[in-house]
């Protein structure tokens, strides 16, 4: 039988990412706990009908980032945690909370990096005219949005794409990636060597 390794989900909002990955169902991981840094969060519900555990950690309760996340290292420290997934989670961790989970924390963005980096890809590359943009899986390091790519998927943009309906596009291939990323991790599938990830069958 397979081992699961033991995941903690981040989120801020909806929570459809969270949904994405509760929904695959995963043989090689256990979604053992969902933090969250809003109280007020959609996200919460869905992981609670679930009745997988959730954290809320609201950020303006500590003084600085480093406070913050070192209650968040507290609140999942009894769920041996192997791997963290961003998904959806609306803040930028500093160094001290990456290098605790060094090359075991992933992130999910709304382009194709390295191509619009930071928030509002989706409104950055309506501006900029691509033809092309869609979603990256990534490693998470210290610069925002420039950890190793693990998986891309490309999302056309048609002429008469407005915001909304173009980041509802690369939603449906973000659930689609995203716990594919996360399979491929913790089936041992991943190596990192430099910038690049290679993935074994």
């Amino acid at each position: 039988m397979m081992s699961k390794t033991n995941v903690a989900v981040f989120v801020s909002g909806s929570g459809t990412n969270l949904q994405a990955l509760m929904d695959s169902s995963i043989e090689s991981a256990n979604i053992a706990v969902v933090v969250c840094d809003n109280p007020g969060a959609v996200a919460i519900k869905r992981a609670r009908s679930r009745y997988i555990p959730v954290e809320v950690v609201n950020r303006e309760d500590f003084e600085s980032r480093e406070e913050f996340e070192r209650q968040i290292v507290v609140r999942i420290s009894r769920y041996d945690v192997g791997l963290v997934v961003l998904a959806g989670f609306m803040r930028i961790l500093t160094p001290y909370f990456i290098n605790l989970f060094k090359d075991r924390i992933i992130n999910i963005h709304p382009s194709l990096l390295p191509s619009f980096p930071g928030t509002n890809s989706v409104r950055q590359a309506l501006n900029y005219g691509v033809k092309q943009t869609g979603c990256t899986v990534h490693f998470v390091g210290e610069e925002v949005d420039a950890g190793p790519i693990i998986l891309q998927a490309a999302v056309p943009v048609a002429q008469e794409d407005a915001e909304e309906n173009l980041l509802e596009k690369i939603h449906a291939q973000e659930h689609r990636i995203l716990p594919e990323a996360v399979k491929l991790f913790c089936e041992g599938k991943l190596t990192l060597i430099g910038r690049r990830v290679l993935i074994s069958s």
